[in-house]
């Protein structure tokens, strides 16, 4: 069954994106350039408010001298490409196994009684979308949601609530684990290697 991509307003790089993309062209050798679609799709998704039209794909085509077929190959294939709009925000929530363990169900929950949306919606007020996606490799601070480029870790109903709120309100808050935890390392701390060896 074919997909029905959503037409939108007219698409061109701004100039600083023109200049960008030759960038990314010039990083392929002769007869190459059409290699360079996918951070092109990924520059005019940006430039686009996060997805991508059938206008800006036929733009991005016409740019690199690739049949429009070849781009929407490329766009339907990884999802990683938005073919229609999506909120200011896009929640990507982590489904897989061990966030799914940790408790990614009582996220889904916050986005269902917060924000009124599920799986594949956006809200009325088009700040906030959601998408469920598989792992996002960052499992040992599961469970994880993917806000636009960041990654919100550790994370329970209440300090989901708490990220989401400051979101709503223009705040950014501090990606990365939502506890008292540095990165990826033990909760409450190394509990090896604690002592210094000496001089080496």
């Amino acid at each position: 069954m074919s997909q029905v991509i959503e037409t939108g307003k007219a698409f061109e790089f701004t100039a600083e994106n023109v200049e960008k993309a030759q960038k990314f062209i010039a990083r392929y050798p002769e007869g190459r350039q059409q290699s360079a679609v996918m951070p092109l799709l990924d520059l005019a998704q940006r430039q686009n408010e996060n997805w991508l039209s059938k206008e800006t794909l036929e733009y991005v085509g016409n740019f690199l001298n690739v049949p429009y077929m070849r781009v929407l190959e490329v766009a339907t294939f990884y999802t990683m490409y938005n073919l229609k709009p999506v909120g200011k925000y896009f929640l990507q929530l982590c489904r897989t196994t061990p966030c799914w363990l940790r408790g990614s169900d009582d996220l889904e929950a916050v986005c269902k009684n917060k924000l009124g949306i599920t799986n594949g919606e956006t809200t009325e007020d088009g700040m906030f979308s959601l998408l469920e996606v598989e792992c996002l490799g960052a499992c040992v601070n599961a469970p994880v949601v993917q806000i636009n480029d960041d990654f919100y870790e550790d994370l329970n109903a209440e300090n989901f609530e708490a990220v989401l709120d400051k979101l709503a309100s223009g705040e950014v808050p501090p990606k990365g684990p939502q506890i008292d935890r540095i990165n990826s390392a033990p909760e409450g701390g190394p509990a090896t290697l604690l002592e210094k060896t000496g001089d080496a």
